[in-house]
């Protein structure tokens, strides 16, 4: 950030006009970010996990339907399925790339199923031609978890675009940042108004007799969070190829390292690279993940071994229904099937966490920091090896 930050929240504060409804950051920031993608709506919003609570709310499940989700998510992504009063019912992944595909949502499927939520997972895309033909195929409406993917394209096709709703988020650590804050872009009209609705407490602001038309929110955005979003818009393209650049430094140092391997990515596609994920073959290494991890820690290059270490649905809240009270709603709606999480129902997602090794990576890190990391990483794996 910078001066061009400031000089937008100066603006604002001088304008004493702070909330959405009146000004105009908010409004500016959602036209020009459904302009740079190429969708017709775009509503803003508090952060990204009302982002996707806008974009199911847009969709309107009954109590008890499912939404199928990826097993290696953040609990922003989840908490919201349950918010509505929807399960999650969650895909296994393909264990290279970390992401859902046709194949794996298609075994999840439903008549109870509403929607399917897929996460870009730091940035690389799913395979959106197999999912979208599976989703057209049953009615089932696709929202896409950008939060890791600005920037990033599937056969030429910009993430969030390809589905029914895409959601990004504005917090600290994505590619562009105004703290917090989310945004959600569609090109249908229906669900881009029930959106605008929900994030305003469902009020029709301009509507000839506006009411509170169903149970919504507050998640506007205010109007300094979309002053800072705004110069940080200027700066996406710039933001993304330094990403870009750096991840194919790296991925030309490891790409013959013994027991270690660059992202999987897809002919065709662009991955923007919110973090780097090493594939690690701990059978290669003497120690394996956790030694390697270790090692690369000891000599300053911070890593997360195994992500998220476990998957979304060990976590408490879902493993023991902690919801509302003592009811465990909306789980006791569930069927058996969208609750049996055995271990072998997801091998694909054991795998990945077992073997991926992410490194941190942002648009200031210089040639001697990129070339500092690669070199402790390529000396790290040379050691182990022959240790």
């Amino acid at each position: 950030m910078g001066d061009e930050e400031i000089l937008k929240l100066s603006q604002v504060i001088e304008s004493g006009t702070l909330t959405s409804t009146k000004g105009e950051c908010v409004k500016s920031l959602e036209k020009k970010f459904a302009q740079l993608m190429g969708a017709t709506h775009c509503t803003a919003s508090s952060h990204g996990t009302a982002a996707l609570h806008t974009a199911i709310a847009a969709v309107d499940p009954e109590p008890g339907d499912e939404i199928i989700t990826t097993s290696i998510t953040d609990m922003g992504a989840l908490t919201p399925i349950l918010y509505q009063s929807a399960i999650p019912f969650f895909a296994d992944v393909d264990p290279y790339t970390y992401n859902v595909t046709a194949e794996t949502i298609e075994k999840v499927i439903s008549p109870r199923t509403k929607a399917i939520m897929v996460t870009h997972l730091f940035g690389n895309p799913c395979q959106m031609n197999e999912i979208m033909e599976l989703a057209r195929a049953k009615n089932i409406a696709v929202i896409e978890d950008c939060a890791q993917c600005f920037g990033a394209e599937y056969q030429g096709q910009k993430l969030g675009t390809i589905g029914d709703i895409g959601c990004f988020s504005l917090q600290q650590g994505k590619h562009i940042t105004a703290g917090e804050g989310g945004l959600c872009i569609s090109n249908n009209a229906d669900y881009a108004r029930r959106m605008y609705l929900f994030v305003n407490k469902a009020w029709g602001y301009g509507d000839p007799n506006p009411d509170h038309y169903f149970l919504a929110p507050n998640y506007r955005m205010n109007e300094l969070t979309g002053a800072v979003a705004l110069a940080q818009l200027e700066k996406l393209d710039e933001f993304v190829a330094r990403r870009v650049a750096i991840a194919a430094a790296w991925d030309e140092a490891f790409q013959d390292l013994p027991g270690v391997s660059p992202p999987r990515v897809h002919p065709g596609n662009k991955h923007t690279y919110w973090k780097y994920s090493l594939r690690v073959d701990s059978s290669k290494l003497n120690g394996g993940l956790d030694a390697f991890a270790k090692r690369l820690k000891e000599q300053g290059v911070f890593c997360a071994p195994r992500y998220i270490v476990k998957p979304a649905f060990e976590c408490q809240v879902i493993r023991d229904q902690r919801t509302f009270g003592e009811s465990r709603f909306p789980f006791t709606l569930a069927r058996p099937e969208a609750v049996d999480y055995s271990r072998e129902k997801y091998a694909g997602t054991y795998e990945a966490l077992a073997t991926v090794l992410v490194l941190p990576l942002n648009e200031r890190y210089t040639a001697a920091h990129v070339e500092g990391v690669a070199n402790v990483v390529r000396r790290t794996v040379e050691e182990l090896t022959n240790g």
